[in-house]
């Protein structure tokens, strides 16, 4: 037998009705043949192009009409041998040999190719390759053609095939259709390694003969052969025997990408490293066990790899191959899936194994398929869940199926760290236990690790969100035995993962116990590993892992605030926030800048509202406050922060943009000025100089003042002005001047400007003024018009005159509405000119009333002649006046208007002016709507008609005989009369002819007229009998002769109904040919209809009655020309009379509708009278006629056409009496027919069964019979479950039905099985189903609830259970779980509750907000089965306000000296009132604590008493009532010293001796002296044994020492709260001094200075506390 037979014997399958649907799709053209022999020789595998064929027993290839041979055959279901994808074993060969006939008969049946069926469930990635194969994945494929196919290829390459990939392990007994392969093996590569077909089915069935497994496809996943792929790529030696991948012959090649060496005999994978870009590797039914995968490292390209049907224990020698993407490991012995992480890894199949663990589960970050089918650690619980918290979020399907949204669920409720343990061997178990038992898992392994003495309490990981702060928790216990004094310091790293089990990423410089989350963290876990650190030891770390990153709140947070830039007036500060955005979008943050004065609260400043500001007066000697607010793009805002300055300093004085203002002219007054800068001015110098005419130099004029007055000494000369800024401390700038141009003569004015005269269109006006400043020489003038009244210079004015010395002016029409403005330029007598004076009218240009001074009509009196009308207007500017014309019979009357030339000057004077007077009326009208008096003009004569003529004339028409012929003429000159038309005839030759009897405008062609042409000729005559030129017409022709016509049309025979309808003709239009004609049917709407009719005659039928027959004629001439359709439609045509002319009764039976047979004829047939009788027997023919109901055994049962059999008719015959009756009433002779047989009874069945509840527990069945008479029926009942399977119920053969508990939610359905009497069975008939079957409802006997109605109570509702013994049965074994709702009403005693959205738990928490209301809880049971019981209530009194606390308090600010320190915290206990706070110091390590005076506020700025202290809040909440609650406290770390201070500081203390400058403060006051006298310069003088405080010497005076003193207590340094530059010194009580210095910064650096030297005698070290080395 050959290799192809025996397996396709060995792979049968049964054909789904789909494989039949998609094998009749799947037919494709043929393109190999050949044929199967049923003999004993095999075929080897196909040689290179260049091979001789050495096989003869293979048919020859037939290129050109190619046929394949297949066949179906069957066989015997016997256990397999051998597990071989591609062989069978002995028992099956046998049962394919006897098939061999069948094989060997359908040689000539077409190709049917067999392609895998699309996956049913699953979309798993393709075996061979994303890019080399585009066919679907091989994973529960069928064939879908049961033939057996040899396909042999040309001698090009190898032949193509597609490998059978799914078998079933159970057979039907039935017969089967079997699904084959071809089997391909790539010729190329066979080398020694071919054999023949025998030998290999020899060795397949010898072969691991005692392995008692099968391939199921749908569990091992084999690849698709790629056959695309070329010889250079691929490699298939599949069931070759192959021992060794090294053995001679085999060839591997570093370019081989598809490699299939599937059933063969391989244990080692030596010899693969060569394989560097395989994609594709089958080792699938090998003989491979242990571990040893390590070469296949080097396939980095292996996109798939197929293992299964192996004897594997263990993947852990698998590397991590990085674009691997489907593995399958199925039918193995793999104990468990630990292996290296694949990154790529999509598909894993593992089924049919012996795995029982998960342990040492790899990270597969990308796995989206899981398959563990038949594999004991399915008998885990939630193994689902289990596998979606080892994969993540990539996985979709486990086991072929979608995940269970169940199992979903659950996993959710796991801690992050879960997977981890699970990987680790953590026994899995329900999510309420996990927390704690995979803690105690992870301790476990850790505890031998920890420092001595310490114990782990807690290691986890707040929930992390987006940009905000996530915090671990690492907390230890330390054993009270233990005297280690050194403290457990705990390091923390961060890391980032796409998963628990990846390789997660440290986080750059995240070593802090907090951490934030970026945007591009999100989704993604967090692991933090915290390193105890006891002394100088270092312990291993441990770890905690977080959920994923969730989006942020969108709710930014500033985490620094600082601000930037010299603090001196002028400059530019600009405020830098670093924000957390929190997953809000980045926008533009609020910035606002607040001014703090000193002593007082900061204000806002107007206006300021950037990140920059620039330094303004104001500011001197006050503190900026920067606030900003961050603001995302969604408008979500964050808490505001700000960051305070230091204080202002002024600018040196000085001053900028010195001008002159004013006009440098005689008699004018000019005013210097700048712009003063440099804090407050003082009393600033001004200086005028003027310039020496002769030397250039300029001498001092005028001091103390920035004004002067131009005299007439000042003109033709240049001033100076001189500014020397000073502030207020008489600090005196530098000084800055400006140049004047030269002082110019006073030119000439003019004043006392008048307009006289009259302000009307065309008056004359004059411009009359006094001219001063000079003698008047040839002044000009200039006028202007403008609709305004007002004058606003040269704006608006239009020119209507040039500038000319004339001072009079005439006011032209263009004028007229305006206001008239006169410019008058004075002009001194050497030409200088002066500033020009205007003068406006008081008011506008009058005009006169519109009106025509002349009108007059020019033109020729004669139609056709053109009138024009001309005139002359006054009176402003005019408007659309109005002309009309108009037409009088005499020249007195009124006249009638034309009105097709209103509005225009000119008449074009048509026919209807003839003889009368024409006259043209003009109104005028102004622009404004004023309208003059109308003027009218009359025509000298008459208008005379034209002399009459033609215009033109033409004949019209077709130059065919038959046709008429008309004239188109233009006709002009009056009304014309009777003119004269003569018709000629010219021949081909030019001879004319006229034709007799043809004067008038139409003449018709005749038969005379062929072969000739026709002219026409008119002479226009007037209706006065005037005439005109004859004019002749251009020649028509010649004549063609006409077409043929019928002349008439006519129907003949009888319009009834049956009747023979023809019809006669007439012809005319030269010799007759073949006319042809067509009948059509016209219905009553008048729609036509086509009769196929070619005969002369029509038969009418009963299609016809009541229409019109219509027969279109067409005249045909002998020479084949068609004539013009004549048509001719006949009256209705009238019905025959009704008769019936056949009448026949099939066999009957009950219960269905009997239709008779029969046949009508007589127009349209009415409704006819039907009898039907019920004869006992049967009647013969001949009494037919004459039945009755008065005869024996005749009854009438029925009076319709139709008539169904009842019980009563069953063995009856039954007759039909019928009048044929016609639509009109019109009636026949009566027929009579009877059945042949009687009638039979109907075939039991049942309806309307159903189920009726005669109590909760109690159900009656019924349903109505029909068939014959009833005999013994069967009852039954069926249970329906919740997933639609119907089951029998046994031992139900009545009606009635009992409940038990198997039926609770379920339904049943009552079957009624119908019997006749004569022991007919029908069939079954159920019911619908019932409702679910439920038992009782559970009920709540009433609510209670525990708690007091006070704000902060917990509110915790109880229900009661009734006590029946029901209710407590119901409870104990069908509650599912309890329901909570929360009510609240806002008006106390209100019923109006509103349902509270988030509160559905048993228990409620009363809040501020709730005060007053009242609350309602509803509870509603929720049994097994999802029903609800009815709600219980309870309503709770109004809320009364709680004892006001304070929780979660907190001081918020940085640990520095000079930074601003806030109260925070959330109260609680009614609404707050004046609730007060204590700021106070505490020395770290003492219980003591020492009250800051006057820090009453949510807020304190700290300075440097504070520091080395910690900052300790007292707030005492008050109610708005007076209630007053418990005082809460909280604390700061000990103030530490600003960095740039202490940095300072410790410079000046290692020195050992520092001065600093500083001004004496006369006044002991507390406020700041302001002025040079209230301050004196002092150097203070600071040594590690003294200080002293020296007032610097002068010219007159040598320094002196004011203060000296040690250190010796009561030795001390104050500062004032209130004042940041101030300082005091005290020695003892008679010796102390105020000092001032320039910045609060400054005073700091010395205070701590003189209070770091002076440590010694502090009860405290100041030197630890500035962590100063000692």
């Amino acid at each position: 037998m050959s290799e192809m037979e025996e397996k396709e014997g060995s792979l049968d399958k049964v054909s789904t009705p789909e494989d039949v649907k998609a094998t009749t799709r799947s037919v494709t053209k043929p393109t190999v043949s050949s044929s199967l022999k049923s003999s004993g020789s095999s075929t080897g595998p196909t040689r290179k192009r260049t091979e001789p064929k050495t096989v003869s027993n293979v048919v020859k290839l037939n290129p050109r009409k190619p046929t394949i041979n297949h066949g179906v055959t069957t066989s015997i279901d016997v256990p397999a041998i051998r597990r071989n994808s591609t062989g069978s074993s002995q028992e099956k060969q046998a049962s394919v040999k006897k098939q061999t006939s069948s094989v060997s008969s359908a040689t000539k049946e077409p190709l049917r190719r067999s392609l895998p069926e699309p996956p049913r469930r699953s979309s798993l990635p393709s075996p061979a390759g994303k890019a080399s194969s585009p066919s679907s994945p091989a994973v529960r494929t069928t064939r879908t053609v049961s033939s057996n196919i040899k396909s042999s290829s040309s001698s090009r390459g190898p032949t193509t095939s597609v490998d059978n990939i799914e078998s079933s392990t159970e057979r039907k007994s039935k017969s089967n259709l079997s699904s084959s392969s071809t089997a391909a093996s790539s010729g190329s590569r066979s080398g020694s390694l071919s054999s023949s077909r025998e030998r290999m089915s020899t060795a397949s069935s010898l072969r691991k003969a005692v392995t008692p497994t099968f391939r199921v496809s749908r569990l091992i996943m084999l690849p698709q052969v790629e056959t695309k792929a070329g010889d250079d790529v691929r490699l298939d030696l599949r069931g070759h025997r192959i021992r060794s991948l090294k053995a001679n012959g085999l060839n591997l090649s570093p370019n081989l990408e598809f490699v299939y060496l599937r059933d063969n005999l391989l244990s080692s994978l030596e010899g693969i490293e060569i394989l560097n870009r395989v994609k594709v590797l089958d080792l699938s039914f090998n003989d491979f066990k242990e571990p040893g995968f390590e070469p296949l490292e080097a396939c980095k390209s292996l996109q798939q790899l197929y293992l299964a049907g192996n004897q594997i224990t263990s993947l852990k020698t698998l590397p991590a191959l990085p674009n691997l993407e489907f593995l399958s490991v199925a039918q193995n012995k793999l104990k468990s899936l630990s292996m290296a992480s694949q990154p790529r890894l999509q598909v894993l199949a593992a089924s049919k194994n012996k795995v029982s663990t998960l342990k040492g589960f790899p990270c597969l970050p990308s796995l989206e398929h899981l398959r563990l089918e038949e594999n004991p650690i399915l008998e885990m619980a939630h193994i689902e869940a289990a596998s979606i918290l080892l994969v993540g979020p990539s996985l979709k399907k486990f086991n072929d199926r979608d995940l269970s949204p169940k199992e979903i669920a659950i996993a959710k409720h796991y801690p992050a760290h879960t997977a981890v343990c699970i990987a680790g061997g953590w026994e899995f178990c329900s999510s309420k236990q996990a927390p704690e038992s995979t803690f105690n898992f992870l301790v476990e392994q850790w505890k031998d690790h920890f420092p001595p003495g310490y114990m782990l309490m807690e290691a986890s990981v707040d929930q992390p969100f987006e940009e905000d702060a996530c915090n671990c928790h690492f907390i230890f216990t330390k054993d009270k035995t233990i005297t280690e004094n050194s403290d457990l310091v705990l390091n923390y790293q961060w890391f980032i993962g796409s998963t628990t089990l990846s390789n997660f990423t440290p986080v750059p410089d995240a070593t802090a116990e907090v951490y934030w989350p970026k945007h591009d963290d999100v989704g993604k876990f967090l692991r933090v590993e915290c390193t105890p650190v006891l002394g100088d030891t270092k312990y291993p770390s441990i770890f905690a892992i977080s959920s994923p990153v969730s989006q942020g709140t969108g709710c930014p947070k500033v985490l620094k605030l600082d601000v930037s830039g010299e603090l001196v007036e002028g400059n530019i500060i600009t405020g830098h926030p670093e924000v957390a955005w929190c997953g809000g979008t980045p926008a533009k943050g609020i910035s606002s800048w607040l001014r703090r004065r000193w002593n007082s609260s900061p204000v806002v400043i107007v206006g300021a509202e950037n990140e920059e500001y620039q330094l303004t007066l104001e500011d001197v000697d006050s503190c900026l406050v920067y606030m900003y607010t961050p603001v995302t793009e969604e408008g979500t805002k964050g808490e505001p922060q700000y960051a305070i300055t230091d204080y202002i300093k002024p600018a040196p004085p000085s001053v900028n943009n010195v001008q002159i203002i004013g006009d440098i002219v005689e008699g004018n007054t000019i005013r210097g000025l700048g712009a003063y800068f440099g804090g407050k001015e003082g009393p600033s110098k001004f200086e005028w100089l003027r310039e020496n005419k002769d030397t250039g130099d300029f001498v001092l004029v005028l001091t103390g003042t920035t004004e002067y007055n131009l005299s007439k000494e000042d003109v033709g000369l240049r001033l100076a002005f001189v500014y020397f800024p000073v502030n207020l401390q008489g600090q005196e700038g530098k000084s800055t001047s400006a140049l004047s141009p030269i002082v110019k003569r006073a030119p000439p004015k003019i004043t006392n400007l008048k307009i006289i005269g009259d302000l009307k269109e065309g008056s004359k006006i004059t411009v009359t003024g006094n001219v001063t400043g000079a003698t008047e020489g040839s002044s000009r003038v200039q006028w202007f018009k403008t609709y305004s009244s007002i004058l606003d210079g040269e704006n608006g004015l239009e020119a209507v005159s040039t500038s000319k010395l004339a001072k009079a002016f005439r006011i032209p029409l263009g004028a007229v509405g305006y206001y008239i403005v006169a410019k008058f330029i004075p002009v001194h007598t050497d030409g200088e000119s002066g500033e020009p004076g205007y003068i406006i009218s008081d008011r506008a240009v009058e005009t006169l009333p519109p009106n025509l001074n002349f009108l007059s009509i020019t033109g020729d009196y004669t139609e056709g002649g053109i009138l024009t009308a001309s005139y002359g207007y006054i009176g402003g500017h005019e408007g659309k006046s109005i002309y009309n014309w108009y037409l009088h019979e005499v020249e007195t009357d009124s006249g009638i208007l034309i009105p097709e030339v209103s509005g225009c000057l000119q008449y074009n004077v048509t026919k209807d002016a003839i003889g009368k007077f024409i006259s043209f009326r003009c109104t005028p009208l102004r622009d404004d709507g004023i309208m003059g008096e109308s003027r009218t003009c009359m025509g000298q004569e008459r208008i005379q008609p034209g002399s009459p003529r033609l215009l033109s004339l033409q004949v019209v028409g077709t130059a065919v005989e038959g046709t008429t012929l008309c004239i188109n003429k233009q006709y002009w000159g009056g009304e014309e009369g009777n003119s004269v038309f003569r018709w000629f005839r010219t021949s081909s030759d030019g001879i004319q002819k006229e034709v007799a009897d043809a004067a008038i405008s139409s003449y018709m062609l005749s038969a005379d007229d062929i072969g000739y042409f026709i002219s026409v000729s008119c002479e226009p005559v007037r209706k006065d009998l005037a005439r005109g030129p004859i004019v002749l017409s251009e020649q028509i022709g010649p004549i063609s002769p006409g077409p043929p016509t019928c002349q008439s049309l006519e129907f003949d025979g009888s319009l009834v109904e049956g009747g023979h309808l023809t019809f006669t003709a007439s012809y005319s239009g030269g010799a007759k040919g073949d006319c042809f004609f067509e009948w059509f049917r016209v219905k009553d709407n008048g729609c036509k209809e086509k009769l196929h009719s070619g005969a002369e005659h029509l038969d009418l039928t009963l299609e016809d009655v009541g229409g019109c027959m219509e027969l279109v004629y067409t005249p045909v001439r002998e020479d084949g020309l068609k004539g013009s359709p004549k048509s001719i439609v006949s009256g209705p045509i009238i019905p025959a009379d009704p008769i019936g002319v056949e009448l026949v009764i099939p066999d009957c039976c009950e219960d269905e509708t009997v239709i008779p047979l029969k046949t009508y004829f007589g127009g349209q047939e009415g409704d006819g009278k039907y009898i039907w009788y019920r004869c006992l027997s049967k009647i013969d023919a001949s009494a037919l006629l004459d039945i009755s109901d008065s005869c024996e055994d005749v009854t009438t049962c029925g009076k319709t056409l139709t008539y169904t059999p009842s019980l009563e008719d069953v063995g009856a015959y039954l007759a039909l009496y019928w009048v044929p009756t016609c639509a009109d009433g019109k009636s026949g002779q009566p027929v009579v027919s009877i059945c042949n047989n009687p009638v039979a009874p109907g075939f039991p069945v049942v309806s309307k069964v159903s189920v009726k509840a005669l109590s909760l527990s109690s159900y009656f069945g019924e349903g109505e019979y029909f068939g014959g008479r009833e005999g013994s029926s069967i009852f039954s009942w069926f249970r329906k479950d919740v997933e639609g399977t119907t089951v029998p119920i046994n031992d139900t053969n009545s009606k009635t039905y009992e409940v038990t508990d198997a039926d609770y939610n379920c339904r049943l359905l009552f079957g009624y099985t119908p019997v006749r009497s004569d022991s007919v069975v029908g069939e079954l008939k159920l019911s619908e189903p019932t409702d679910v079957i439920f038992p009782e409802l559970p009920r709540i006997e009433m609510l209670a609830l525990t708690g007091k109605a006070v704000e902060g109570e917990v509110l915790t509702a109880i229900e009661v259970i009734p006590k029946s013994d029901a209710q407590q049965n119901v409870w104990q074994k069908y509650k599912k779980h309890v329901r909570y709702q929360w009510y609240i009403c806002s008006e106390t005693g209100g019923e109006q509750f509103e349902p509270i959205q988030s509160q559905c738990s048993c228990s409620y928490k009363l809040q501020f907000n709730d005060i007053g209301c009242c609350f309602k809880c509803e509870c509603i049971v929720i049994d097994a089965f999802g029903r609800s019981s009815e709600p219980a209530y309870y309503v709770v009194t109004p809320v009364s306000p709680g004892i006001p606390k304070i929780e979660k308090m907190e001081i918020e600010g940085k640990g520095y000296h000079n930074n601003l320190y806030s109260v925070r915290g959330n109260y609680s206990g009614g609404k707050e009132g004046t609730s007060k706070i204590q700021w106070l110091r505490s020395m770290v390590g003492s219980p003591d604590l020492i009250s800051i005076p006057g820090e009453t506020g949510r807020m304190y700025e700290a300075n440097v008493d504070d520091v080395g202290y910690r900052l300790v809040a007292i707030y005492t909440p008050i109610r708005e009532d007076g209630v007053e609650g418990h005082p809460v406290s909280a604390s700061t770390e000990p103030i530490i010293v600003e960095p740039d201070v202490l940095k300072e500081v410790k410079q000046k203390i290692d020195l050992g001796s520092v001065k600093f400058e500083a001004l004496c403060v006369k006044d002991k006051s507390s406020k700041k002296v302001s002025g040079v006298g209230g301050l004196e310069r002092r150097i203070l003088e600071v040594n590690r044994k003294r200080v002293k405080v020296v007032k610097p010497g002068s010219k007159t005076s040598f320094p002196t020492t004011e203060i000296r003193g040690s250190y010796t207590p009561p030795f001390h340094v104050e500062i004032f709260g209130n004042d940041q530059h101030r300082l005091r010194i005290v020695v003892d009580s008679d010796n102390e001094v105020d000092l001032m210095v320039q910045t609060r910064h400054l005073r700091d650096v010395i205070v701590l200075v003189i209070r770091g030297f002076a440590q010694k005698f502090n009860s405290t070290s100041l030197n630890s506390l500035l962590k100063i080395d000692s």
